[in-house]
Formats: structure tokens, C-alpha cells, sequence
């Protein structure tokens, strides 16, 4: 994390961006970090049985509904749904050869599919919506399919996904949460319907540190996207990394209202994963930092009260003026954040040196600056 050492940190439980560096005399330049790692499972799903019988009715993921009601799911429920998606995973013979790719944002629904693969050892890949919604040539998306040989693909809204699903899925079998208007498509809840058997156990088992979790695409700004290979224990190795870094992880569970894409590692590995690999909340956020979707993040942090703040510097930038033109909102912001962490582009420091001044303002102790994702 960037920034001075020492007292900065001292509230916040954040360890200092120590490197200890050995240079050999060929050249070779050795970096490593001086804190030891400890121990970190196998696979993640272990986070996902371990939570469920430990805090079975502790919320898990949160969404707003149609109505605009928060939806939540405990870990018991979402351990439930997943086992049952799994054995449907399981049935169809989805696997290494025969993997699932998902086109949809971020959802309740996508978790539970992208965690019932990784359950069961099926490699699965979050594919940008934008290869699916923005475009009128489904080229990138056609690459994609053929990198990855789904044996199936969701996409929740079938109407909106129905012109990729048409351009790319040929004989592939489609799973959406709303029918689309023509083509043939199986309904979630019928993997849901599965009843889980000892097959459901016996994949799980097999599953280890070096099995392909997910594969994540670049975002093919230096040509087309390219396959990026995540395995169990590169996950779990890499939430041990940053308990071990950002220790207020290990006081409480973290509670997150979050919009970054679960396509990037920024969202989908280092924000959901802290999240499941703490037994935390995260509450998923469908604004955007652009003008005229920041309204609804802006909404749900009114809500929600986070222990940790992630966005990306625009994000931080449209905030700020928020917090400043409203006191009451401004203290429920930082009356539980214990950090901030931004990534992608540079955070202009008058921006990080006022989201400091506000929370010292706000509760009479730093937060941990807004830190860069290298």
C-alpha cells in the first residue's frame, strides 16, 4: 500500500509496504515481502463450508431487488443453492474440456454459478457484459468461446443477451434467470432443482491447490483478450496476502458495498474473495462513478456503513464532494471504514488528502489513504 509507515497506519491495522530486496551479482534482483505468510487452504470453497456451518445465517451477498429492496443470502442458503448447482454442473459433465462461461454482471446468480464450478472443478470465465451488449460484432466474444469450450453459459437476462447467445452458442445449452423472446434456454432455478449426491462430494474432493479455478481475460487493450489462468491455491494464497497486510481483516468480518466487475481481478478475486475469505457482507452496488449511475452507489452506501472502501479513482473524485456538502451522510461513511484502496488509474492527492481530512474529521482517526492495486 502506498504511503508513510508507522502512526498512518497504527488505527487502521495496516502493515507497512516493507520489500526486502537481495540483488545476486549476475544482475537478479530478489524482492519478498518480510511478513510470513501463514496457513491458507486449499481450495476457497473450504471458505464457503467453513462460513456456512460456523455462521449459517450471516449475510453473505446482498442485491436490491425490482422493488429496490435490499435481497440477501446467508452463507447457509448459499451453501445450500450451491451443492445443488454443482450436482447439475456435475450432471451435465462439465469439466476441464466442457467449462462454464458466464456473460452476466455482477449478481447473486453469478456467484452462486461461478462458486458451485469452483465446487465442483469446472474452470469457469466472467466474460466483460460489454463483449455481449455493447457490440454488434461478437467476434471478441466468439474468441472467448472457443478459448474456453463451454459446455454451458448463462446470462441472466436472456432478452438482453439473446443477440450474443444467438451469435455464439450454437449447440451449447443456455441458462438464464429471464427467458429470452426465441431461443431455447434452460431456467437457473432447474439447476437449483438438483438434489446433491455423493457425485457432488466425490468432484469437490478432487478439486486441489493446483486445479483451474477461473480463467480471466484481459481487457485486450494491446490486441485481443488473453486467458489469464487463476488456480484454487493462487486465490487462497492471495487472501492470505492480504489478511496478512490489511490485519483489521481479522477483527471483524468486512462488509463491502461494491460495482467492480467481477471480470477484473480488482472485483472479482481480490473484493469477493476478501469478502468470502473473511466470513464478510458484501453488498453488491449497480451504480457506476459516471454521472447519472454514482446517484445509485451514493444510495446504497446511505444504506450501508463499509469497513473497507474500494473504487477506482474516478470513483473517489465524484465521492468526495458528496461527503463534503453532507455532514450526516459523511460520519455514517466512515464511522466503520477502516481503509481505502484504489486501482487502475492515479488518484490526483488532493482527492486522497481530502477523503483523509473528512474521516479525521468524521471519527478523530485516520483511515488507512486511498492505496493503489500494483
Amino acid at each position: 500500500m502506498i504511503g508513510a509507515p508507522g502512526e498512518r497506519f497504527k488505527d487502521a491495522r495496516v502493515l507497512p509496504p516493507d520489500i526486502v530486496v537481495r540483488r545476486d551479482p549476475d544482475g537478479t534482483i530478489h524482492a519478498r515481502s518480510p511478513h510470513p505468510l501463514g496457513p491458507y487452504p486449499e481450495r476457497l470453497t473450504q471458505k464457503l463450508d467453513f462460513w456456512a456451518a460456523t455462521a449459517p445465517e450471516r449475510c453473505f451477498l446482498a442485491e436490491r431487488s425490482a422493488e429496490g429492496a435490499w435481497k440477501r443470502l446467508t452463507y447457509g442458503e448459499a451453501r445450500t443453492r450451491v451443492r445443488r448447482i454443482a450436482q447439475a454442473l456435475v450432471a451435465r459433465r462439465l469439466s476441464s474440456d466442457r467449462t462454464l462461461l458466464i456473460l452476466s454482471g455482477n449478481s447473486i446468480e453469478h456467484a452462486l454459478l461461478a462458486l458451485a464450478a469452483m465446487y465442483a472443478g469446472v474452470p469457469y470465465a466472467p466474460a466483460a457484459p460489454a463483449y455481449s451488449l455493447m457490440v454488434n460484432d461478437h467476434g471478441t466474444l466468439g474468441r472467448l468461446v472457443e478459448t474456453m469450450r463451454p459446455g454451458l453459459i448463462f446470462a441472466g437476462d436472456g432478452v438482453a443477451f439473446e443477440p450474443a447467445l444467438r451469435a455464439v452458442a450454437g449447440k451449447i445449452e443456455v441458462v438464464t434467470s429471464t427467458p429470452p423472446r426465441t431461443l431455447r434456454a434452460t431456467p437457473v432455478m432447474e439447476l437449483e432443482a438438483a438434489e446433491p449426491t455423493g457425485a457432488v462430494d466425490e468432484a469437490n474432493a478432487r478439486v486441489h491447490a493446483a486445479t483451474v479455478a477461473k480463467v480471466l481475460f484481459t481487457s485486450g487493450s494491446t490486441g485481443s483478450p488473453k486467458a489469464v489462468i487463476n488456480t484454487q491455491r493462487m486465490l487462497c494464497a492471495n487472501q492470505e496476502q492480504i489478511c496478512t497486510m490489511m490485519a483489521f481483516l481479522r477483527d471483524a468480518p468486512p462488509t463491502l458495498c461494491d460495482w467492480l466487475p467481477w471480470n477484473h481481478t480488482f472485483g472479482g478475486n481480490h473484493n469477493f474473495g476478501m469478502v468470502l475469505y473473511n466470513g464478510g457482507t458484501l453488498y453488491i452496488d449497480e451504480g457506476r462513478p459516471v454521472p447519472g449511475q454514482m446517484e445509485r452507489t451514493v444510495a446504497n452506501l446511505r444504506d450501508v456503513a463499509t469497513t473497507a472502501y474500494f473504487n477506482v479513482p474516478r470513483g473517489f473524485e465524484l465521492l468526495l464532494p458528496v461527503l463534503r456538502e453532507d455532514e450526516s451522510f459523511c460520519r455514517h461513511f466512515f464511522s466503520q471504514c477502516r481503509a481505502m484502496f484504489f486501482a487502475a488509474a492515479t488518484l490526483r492527492p488532493e482527492i486522497a488528502d481530502g477523503m483523509q481530512q473528512l474521516a479525521i474529521g468524521s471519527t478523530g482517526r485516520r483511515a488507512a489513504r486511498p492505496a493503489r492495486s500494483r
